[in-house]
């Protein structure tokens, strides 16, 4: 049987997906608070998460974050997949709630992918290799953004290039909206 989560569904309940979120008012399929361990789900059960708008509202201290991502690791079964769409750190969205607790980013997720960890230290980086301190491996297969008005525009325009773009999120808020992350989770079969 196939496992989805839609974890911190808030009042956006998918069909297909078991619906969970901590608080009873949204009337989810199952009430849990995805801070507190271990989480109600066998090891390598799940075969999908979804978590719209949640995991920049959980771990603000880095152990519990920490735990998360060892919880998603530990229910999700090989080749798992997990979608994260978050808020852009450097959009109003994300500064304007105050239950924002921690930025998620691209560079981020990917100090929990053992073979970039592995170049890392190859090279001497000083990122740190947390996959392997962890014992998670999670690979990065995709990322998308939103980018935000007027700058969807100009790029479909043509009146900016992929490299304005990019200096335009480098250097001023509220270019991108939202981020879609998908990442894939590597265990042994």
């Amino acid at each position: 049987m196939t496992l989805r989560l839609n974890l911190g569904c808030g009042n956006h309940k998918l069909e297909g997906y078991l619906n969970v979120d901590s608080q009873p008012a949204c009337k989810p399929d199952r009430v849990v608070n995805l801070e507190s361990f271990p989480w109600p789900w066998e090891d390598n059960s799940v075969d999908e998460i979804l978590m719209s708008h949640v995991l920049e509202h959980l771990g603000a201290n880095t152990d519990t974050y920490l735990s998360i991502i060892k919880e998603l690791y530990r229910v999700c079964r090989p080749d798992a997949t997990i979608t994260l769409i978050v808020p852009h750190p450097r959009s109003d969205n994300y500064l304007a709630d105050p239950t924002h607790v921690r930025p998620i980013t691209g560079m981020g997720l990917s100090m929990f992918d053992q073979s970039l960890n592995r170049q890392s230290i190859e090279a001497g980086a000083s990122t740190t290799p947390l996959g392997l301190y962890l014992g998670v491996d999670f690979v990065m297969e995709k990322t998308s953004v939103k980018i935000l008005e007027p700058w969807d525009s100009r790029i479909n325009s043509g009146s900016m290039s992929e490299d304005d773009v990019r200096l335009a999120v480098q250097c001023f808020y509220n270019v991108i909206g939202d981020t879609t992350f998908t990442l894939r989770t590597v265990k042994p079969s």
